[in-house]
């Protein structure tokens, strides 16, 4: 590889702040903040808002989106438009 034309790969800390699960690995991300991680070093941190143990596919708990009040506005509003254009 040609020196200085790629990024630092290192060892980063990425930590899912809703289910409090962090998981060490390598990565190019930029990180002002770093965390001492279980082997007592210093790492960079990356914050994420949804990780796998926080993922309602992962966690299996799919919340239900009521898409039958949906469906029935869209059907309200179809109706009026095809009522304006009837007049």
């Amino acid at each position: 590889m040609k020196k200085g034309i790629h990024p630092e790969y290192r060892f980063v800390v990425f930590k899912d702040v809703a289910a409090d699960f962090a998981f060490l690995t390598r990565s190019c991300a930029k990180s002002k903040e770093t965390i001492v991680w279980e082997d007592g070093k210093e790492y960079p941190l990356i914050k994420l808002e949804i990780s796998s143990k926080s993922h309602p596919f992962f966690t299996g708990k799919q919340r239900f989106v009521d898409t039958a009040r949906r469906v029935d506005k869209f059907m309200a509003r179809y109706a009026k438009a095809q009522k304006d254009q009837e007049k």
